[in-house]
């Protein structure tokens, strides 16, 4: 083998991780309760007011020995009962994962208390060359005041592990709510390398959105490598969840087109972040896996 598939052969390997993890994502194992995120919205109010996102969100992200973690916390202008009816049912998460770049295609498991994801690269993908991801669903809470869900998959590819997604949300007036996201998974030794071919390689000009210091233009440095990698997943997660919200109040049949125009739209707004495609490349993409999924 020359050095150079071996160099090829990491990168596609690096890649396939990537989508994996561009759609492995977790959460701590308990919700937090009312109180704590009344309370964490009155700490980020000068946050929500003044930040590089142009609106009130908050991005926060760790990492630790085999773990990572990023949060997102977001005061939305939708009422909670909205929020909380659009997001508490187990169909409605497939119409919202599936506007993620690497998600090839999503169904709910017959139980309605599981969803298996087959996940891919950033292009028009045949299902058998993606990887299948089989996610528990459980509505944690839903009551006048809380809501929260989980989604878990033990395992993934190449040492990764503990992919889970949590939403939760409370109401702060009759037309505003507070959501919170959290995003995480574990890796090992093999993800850690592949993870590493890709920043040394093609990701290694990608940014995320933490501001690390200024430059001597006075313009902000944003944070690469591992954390930047995880902030531009969390933010695409994030403006998955927006759009579906913002298309909810529409006729069924125009939903889909409006979530797709607007999870592009967004995305492009942060463009340094996270443009990967094209505008019409990613819908047309978009449009052709939402007839296979409908296909069954």
């Amino acid at each position: 083998m020359t050095p150079f598939s071996l160099v090829a052969g990491a990168l596609r390997r690096a890649t396939w991780l990537l989508a994996a993890l561009a759609i492995a994502v977790a959460a701590p194992a308990l919700a937090q309760d009312v109180a704590a995120l009344r309370h964490k919205n009155a700490a980020l109010q000068d946050k929500f007011a003044s930040n590089q996102f142009g609106r009130p969100l908050v991005l926060e992200s760790t990492q630790t020995s085999g773990d990572l973690r990023g949060d997102v916390y977001t005061v939305v202008d939708h009422p909670f009962a909205t929020v909380k009816q659009a997001l508490q049912v187990n169909d409605h998460w497939c119409d919202i994962l599936i506007l993620h770049l690497n998600v090839k295609r999503c169904r709910s498991g017959p139980d309605g208390k599981s969803i298996h994801l087959n996940v891919g690269r950033k292009f028009d993908q045949a299902l058998e060359d993606a990887y299948l991801l089989e996610f528990d669903w459980q509505l944690s809470a839903a009551t006048a005041d809380y809501f929260a869900v989980h989604l878990n998959a033990d395992e993934g590819p190449l040492s990764t592990k503990n992919y889970r997604i949590q939403v939760e949300a409370i109401p702060l007036d009759a037309k505003r709510s507070l959501i919170h996201m959290s995003y995480a998974y574990g890796y090992g030794f093999a993800a850690r390398m592949a993870i590493q071919t890709y920043l040394t390689t093609i990701g290694r000009n990608k940014v995320g959105f933490s501001i690390t210091g200024r430059n001597a233009e006075g313009k902000p440095v944003y944070i690469g490598g591992v954390l930047g990698l995880l902030e531009r997943n969390t933010m695409r997660y994030y403006l998955a969840i927006d759009a579906y919200l913002v298309a909810y109040s529409l006729p069924p049949a125009e939903q889909f087109e409006r979530r797709i125009q607007e999870w592009y739209a967004s995305t492009e707004r942060y463009a340094a972040q996270l443009h990967e495609m094209e505008q019409n490349a990613y819908l047309e993409m978009k449009r052709k896996e939402m007839r296979r999924q409908q296909q069954g």
